[in-house]
């Protein structure tokens, strides 16, 4: 099963057991601060999940490698179709 499959069957579970709290047959009500709670969990969830989103993406821009060889090497390889180009006449 692939992230996506596992990420979507673990959403279809939670979803479904929010729904079966939340929106409770009359007789089978949770207590009234519970029901306070679950309501806006899925907006809590959203919110938390942006957090560690955002968290996680500095993180890895903060501890991002810079490649000085591939960049060096990268120039090289400009420097050199440059001077083929300028070779076969076209002005840059």
């Amino acid at each position: 099963m692939t992230k996506l499959g596992q990420w979507l069957c673990g959403l279809a579970v939670l979803g479904s057991a929010w729904a079966a709290l939340a929106l409770a047959p009359p007789g089978l009500q949770p207590p009234a601060p519970l029901r306070q709670a679950l309501l806006p969990l899925p907006v809590y969830l959203l919110v938390a999940f942006g957090c560690y989103s955002l968290a996680t993406v500095g993180y890895r821009l903060a501890t991002f490698n810079d490649c000085e060889e591939a960049a060096a090497e990268l120039q090289e390889h400009i420097r050199a179709a440059r001077a083929d180009l300028r070779r076969r006449g076209l002005r840059l």
